[in-house]
């Protein structure tokens, strides 16, 4: 079936944005648990050493090149007694030896709080820096990188909002926020039909995303219909384009937002760019990235 001439840009964005900016209230939380973890009883060295009114002046520094992703965390790791000035804007991508913030305040609790500082900074740059990575490739107007929910427990917003940073798009951000029926799904609900069919009648206004990994699953999906999305699992790219045929033929589906997915490496990534998908969705992203090099420098 020859695939038609197809603008990615016409297919409605549905749940596929971009978490740039984070609740104040949430950061706080998640950092009030972070200490909680790390000085249940405070920090008996710094305490025992360093005069309660010393005061130091302090660089955030990247010791390799990376992309920045911290503006919506750093400011909330220190109390109002330490001046923050952020040096680089999320999405900067920054040379070795660039000064990414520097920080004036007690030096007790500029030592306290280093380390939860930097192990957030390292593992968020990281990802942010992976993700360019990816989305520095030549892909088709409108295609999307994705990232899953393949997260670390308690960082999931903290690293949907690195893989923004760093130029790709957030897929669903928990299991309440969109219907995504996958194989297993499939199995214990007795198939497609009875799947969407379930949670159509279950709530009719909810985004629903069908996995198929077969062309027969995806036409008897077309002829049920329901879903707003289409995840093309674990499919070689010219299954995938024949999938995408379908669909672009199809006179009432023609605008599904059509994902790929499953073994899908950074190596492998362009054979799937230009087969008519939306956009590739990308575990990796968060499973498989680095933690990048940052030091906290006193220099007063």
């Amino acid at each position: 079936m020859t695939l038609p001439a197809y603008d990615l840009t016409q297919t409605p964005e549905l749940w596929f944005i971009r978490t740039l900016e984070l609740d104040p209230a949430y950061v706080n939380q998640r950092i009030a648990w972070f200490f909680a973890e790390d000085m249940p009883q405070g920090d008996i060295t710094v305490l025992s050493t360093i005069d309660p009114e010393s005061q130091s002046v302090a660089h955030v520094l990247a010791a390799q090149d990376l992309v920045f992703a911290g503006s919506q965390v750093l400011p909330h790791i220190f109390s109002e007694d330490v001046e923050v000035k952020l040096m680089q804007a999320d999405g900067e991508a920054v040379k070795a030896g660039t000064v990414l913030a520097e920080l004036k305040g007690p030096s007790q609790e500029l030592l306290m709080r280093e380390r939860v500082m930097l192990n957030l900074l390292q593992r968020l740059c990281g990802i942010a820096t992976l993700t360019r990575k990816h989305v520095s490739l030549e892909a088709p107007v409108g295609f999307k990188i994705l990232d899953t929910r393949k997260t670390t427990p308690g960082l999931r917003l903290f690293e949907k909002y690195a893989v923004a940073v760093g130029g790709g798009y957030n897929h669903r951000r928990d299991l309440s926020s969109v219907a995504m029926l996958k194989d297993n799904h499939l199995v214990a609900a007795g198939g497609v039909k009875a799947a969407l069919e379930s949670v159509i009648a279950a709530d009719p206004e909810v985004y629903i995303e069908l996995e198929v990994d077969r062309l027969d699953q995806l036409r008897e999906a077309l002829e049920v219909g329901g879903m707003h999305a289409i995840l093309l699992d674990n499919m070689p790219p010219e299954m995938i384009s024949e999938a995408v045929a379908l669909v672009r033929n199809h006179p009432e589906h023609r605008d599904l937002f059509l994902e790929a997915s499953g073994g899908i490496t950074y190596a492998t990534l362009p054979d799937y760019l230009w087969t008519g998908v939306n956009g590739i969705s990308i575990g990796a992203l968060t499973t498989q990235a680095q933690n990048v090099d940052i030091k906290l420098e006193f220099i007063a």
